[in-house]
């Protein structure tokens, strides 16, 4: 699921700046500047900011008290539960203040001789003849290039591949029931095959003009998110030749050396999510070896003083920032909580727990705070450890991390039982605050909003009616009959919204106001993407009561899907359900492929194919295994455990 406030961004850029040459002529020559004078100036910047940090910056010794009450996360030395009485309000003092004062004068004395090397080794630079600078200038960028093609191509430690259980088959027994599912396969080769022709090694595809299409969360590079996104569905289908072509894509062009920034949320669920899946489908090693060259370049966006990373990142410099319009400067729920499954399998897969410790590190933190009925804000600035504004939401900007807090459990082969225990209490205050029945009946999930509830749903909420059917197994007081019955009220509120349209196929949000209900009332909310939420309730719900209901709303869906968003060049959005003559919106979005026709398929399929006490779909669709303990080559591994 994509949090929908990314996609409007795609549209919008900065006009470039005009940086060209002076008017008047030999500008060059006038303005030339030595080499030794430029070093000269960038020493005495370097040497006047290092005096500044060290007479001018404020003395940590007057700032002893931590209001966040997260020493454990934000201080790895100090465990807070075992040294401190009171965890929310730690002090130092006593024979501890001592060896803090002696602590600082030893870093006071060490930047000292720092800066003094500094000084000596920038005079040597500057006895030098300019080839001689060039000369280093060029050994150090080869010792650096060749630095980092050895971590590239480091070898991973073999570690036992989870039963891959039911990764094929599912062969339907019903006739009609096998002619639908061959009917979602063809509906995958024409999305696939237009992309191959058209838009091949772009993100996405313009299926109208028939040519590649990206936005900004891929950033400004080629990575072929649709080659990424789709290969396990080409798996599962069996089209074998097709996931060929995108391994051969993969292994001789996918990148991440580029200076390109990225959003950390949808890179992840993705590319690592989609490169992972592959792997675990496949067993071939260049999607694993991928998967963890990305996620180290994700890793930078987690140098922030809470630990809660950014939501963008550049691939190459590792600077990483936050959207402007994220609630001043805040990072997104639903972006830095849908990290857990992914890095808790590299961490299984390299042996290397740094990936765990950054999702658990964020989980503590969100244990500590306080949150308001129970709800978990949209917003969380991520150097002040504060939320932003109180605005709680089921869809997007909250949505997949509740999603993962379930998931999470189910992963670790229900032995996780914190993130159980999250969950539960989430859900327990969503359904006493957000959860509400219309006046024609409706079950709706609305928004918290500036201390009132908002009655809206969007369709990324509609994944909520499966989220509530897959984690009634395990509830608390015996309530698994009560969550797969709401479950059940989700995805017909979600069909209604389908059915009150003219072309059967659901709006991005809709009112549940008055005498209005489940109908979008604005014209911006009017549009189809060719989401997959509804259709992954109706799977989920499928899988567990198997009512012929989920299978006839699903066909629906698709049936629509090919009358109104099918074209010649593959498929695309339409900007109004409740018109007759759509237009188009001109994207195949990667996520059709890798979500919505891969829950249609398996709607269709039989419950063999990819078993649900075996696999564990990330947000993005990806099958991931459970991580039973019989698997764990990490002795006392925390990430299996």
């Amino acid at each position: 699921m994509t949090t929908p406030a990314l996609l409007p961004l795609s549209g919008r850029r900065i006009p470039p700046l005009n940086l060209g040459p002076p008017s008047f002529p030999h500008h060059r020559a006038t303005l030339r500047l030595s080499e030794k004078f430029i070093l000269l100036l960038i020493l005495s910047a370097f040497i006047t900011l290092c005096f500044g940090a060290f007479f001018f910056l404020p003395d940590s010794s007057k700032h002893k008290r931590f209001d966040l009450g997260l020493e454990d996360v934000l201080i790895p030395h100090v465990d807070a539960g075992k040294g401190a009485k009171n965890p929310g309000a730690f002090l130092i003092h006593g024979p501890d203040e001592h060896r803090h004062r002696e602590e600082e004068e030893r870093l006071r004395n060490k930047i000292r001789a720092d800066h003094e090397k500094a000084l000596e080794e920038a005079k040597e630079k500057l006895r030098k003849s300019r080839e001689e600078i060039h000369a280093e200038i060029q050994t150090e960028k080869s010792k650096v290039a060749q630095a980092m093609k050895i971590k590239e191509t480091r070898v991973l430690p073999p570690v036992p591949i989870p039963q891959r259980v039911g990764v094929s088959g599912g062969d339907p027994e019903d006739t009609e029931i096998r002619k639908k599912r061959e009917k979602i396969k063809e509906m995958m080769k024409h999305a696939w095959d237009n992309y191959r022709t058209y838009g091949w090694g772009h993100n996405e595809l313009r299926p109208i003009a028939r040519k590649g299409h990206s936005t900004n969360i891929f950033g400004s590079s080629q990575m072929g998110a649709t080659i990424v996104d789709a290969l396990d569905t080409l798996y599962i289908m069996g089209l074998h030749d097709e996931f060929m072509d995108g391994q051969r894509w993969i292994e001789d062009n996918l990148d991440f050396s580029v200076n390109s920034e990225v959003s950390v949320f949808e890179v992840n669920i993705r590319f690592i999510g989609g490169l992972l899946a592959a792997y675990y489908l496949s067993g071939e090693e260049i999607f694993k070896t991928k998967a963890v060259q990305l996620a180290e370049k994700l890793l930078p966006a987690f140098n922030t003083p809470t630990g809660i990373p950014w939501a963008m990142v550049n691939l190459k410099s590792g600077v990483g920032r936050n959207w402007g319009w994220a609630s001043a400067g805040s990072s997104i729920l639903a972006e830095f909580g849908t990290l857990h499954m992914e890095f808790v399998h590299l961490s299984y897969l390299t042996g290397d727990l740094i990936y765990y410790k950054k999702v658990m590190h964020i989980r503590k933190l969100l244990q500590k705070m306080e949150r308001p009925n129970g709800l978990y804000p949209n917003y969380l600035n991520p150097r002040t450890g504060r939320w932003g504004q109180y605005h709680t939401s089921v869809g997007g900007l909250g949505d997949s991390f509740y999603e993962y807090l379930l998931k999470a459990w189910l992963m670790s082969d229900k032995t996780d039982h914190e993130a159980r225990r999250m969950y539960d209490d989430a859900v327990e205050a969503i359904e006493k605050h957000l959860i509400k029945k219309s006046r024609g009946g409706l079950v709706f999930i609305g928004e918290w909003k500036n201390g009132h509830l908002e009655r809206k749903m969007g369709h990324l909420a509609c994944f909520a009616g499966g989220m509530f059917a897959l984690g009634a197994d395990g509830s608390r007081k015996d309530k698994a009959g009560h969550y797969l019955e709401l479950g059940a009220e989700i995805a017909r509120t979600c069909h209604e919204s389908y059915d009150r349209t003219a072309l059967k196929l659901g709006p991005e949000s809709f009112k549940f106001d008055g005498a209005v209900e489940a109908v979008a009332v604005r014209q911006a909310e009017k549009y189809y993407i060719l989401r997959p939420e509804v259709i992954e309730t109706y799977w989920y719900l499928w899988r567990f009561t198997h009512d012929p209901r989920y299978r006839q709303w699903g066909w629906e869906a698709a049936l629509a899907i090919e009358k109104y968003c099918r074209v010649s060049g593959g498929f695309s959005g339409v900007k109004d359900v409740y018109s007759l003559t759509p237009t188009h919106d001109d994207v195949q979005q990667s996520f059709f492929l890798a979500e919505t026709l891969k829950y249609l398929y398996l709607l269709f399929s039989g419950d063999d194919l990819l078993p649900l006490d075996h696999w564990v779909f990330n947000t993005e669709a990806h099958p991931l295994p459970v991580l039973r303990l019989a698997n764990s080559t990490l002795s006392g591994n925390p990430a299996v455990r």
